[in-house]
């Protein structure tokens, strides 16, 4: 008898410890954005609508929510970044809110080691800094709760948060300007190539800024590589900016003239197009 019960119980054991996976009521997500030279990550679950009205209801207006379900949102930036001029440290971050119904408390917290929203244990004092975004209703219903990024360029985006029917919008402004004239400098000091030079002049061109040192690394650029089509569409870019159409339209030209012979319809088009607008803008000034 003794025998019989010991195996009774090495089978029961396992069924007694076993522990279900379940499909999640709130899945888990994790969304990533390159802005510029930084990234910014987002980990967080997405709640669903079925049915509920959720803001002021649901998630009750004036209370601390936890910007998703389950574990705080954590964000991370592997740079400086700047939201509506508060310095965000590189570093990582639980985002809370306080949600009104004409206005938010969106909060970027320090600690990250509460669960949810920390409720008793949350404490303001640990908040790096607090902002205030007026919420948006959309015409778009969301049934999960979504995080995502809009209007990015080089220097900025835009953190979006969507459920139901109403939208919170956060700009990021991340330090791209710095970060990349640190490494042009570093790389023109360490045997550049005509591709150093390019690279270079295009982020110039791109920013707007530095127009005659950019003419100056798209020369040196075709120096040493040569006659290529993207140098020249670029260095055709530059002379617009100065305002220099004569130039521009003969740079243009011969872009045009090298992408036709290797095939490279888009930059044909591309740069017929720009010789006929610049054409245009010195006929307009002679007037």
């Amino acid at each position: 008898m003794k025998k019989q019960f010991y195996i009774i119980i090495l089978f029961l054991g396992p069924l007694v410890n076993a522990q279900l996976n379940h499909p999640k009521a709130s899945p888990f997500t994790k969304i990533e954005q390159e802005v510029g030279l930084s990234k910014i990550t987002v980990k967080y679950s997405r709640p669903a609508v079925r049915g509920r009205t959720i803001f002021g209801d649901l998630v009750p207006y004036g209370r601390i929510w936890r910007v998703g379900a389950n574990a705080s949102t954590k964000i991370t930036v592997d740079t400086d970044v700047t939201i509506l001029g508060n310095n965000l440290p590189k570093g990582t971050y639980a985002l809370y809110a306080f949600p009104k119904e004409t206005s938010w408390e969106v909060v970027f917290h320090g600690n990250t080691e509460h669960w949810g929203d920390g409720r008793k244990a949350y404490s303001p004092e640990e908040d790096i800094f607090r902002v205030t975004i007026i919420p948006q209703k959309i015409e778009h219903f969301q049934e999960n709760f979504l995080i995502t990024f809009d209007a990015i360029t080089h220097n900025e985006a835009t953190m979006q948060w969507i459920w139901e029917n109403t939208k919170i919008a956060i700009p990021i402004t991340v330090p791209t300007d710095d970060l990349m004239l640190r490494e042009i400098n570093t790389a023109l000091k360490n045997n550049p190539t005509a591709q150093t030079y390019y690279e270079a002049a295009r982020y110039f061109q791109e920013q707007g800024i530095e127009p005659k040192k950019a003419l100056g690394y798209l020369n040196k650029a075709i120096t040493l590589g040569g006659d290529t089509y993207y140098f020249h569409r670029v260095k055709s870019l530059v002379e617009a900016d100065m305002q220099d159409y004569h130039s521009a339209i003969k740079s243009a030209q011969h872009s045009l003239e090298l992408a036709q012979k290797q095939g490279k319809d888009e930059f044909v088009r591309m740069n017929a197009k720009n010789i006929n607008h610049w054409t245009k803008e010195l006929q307009e000034s002679k007037h």
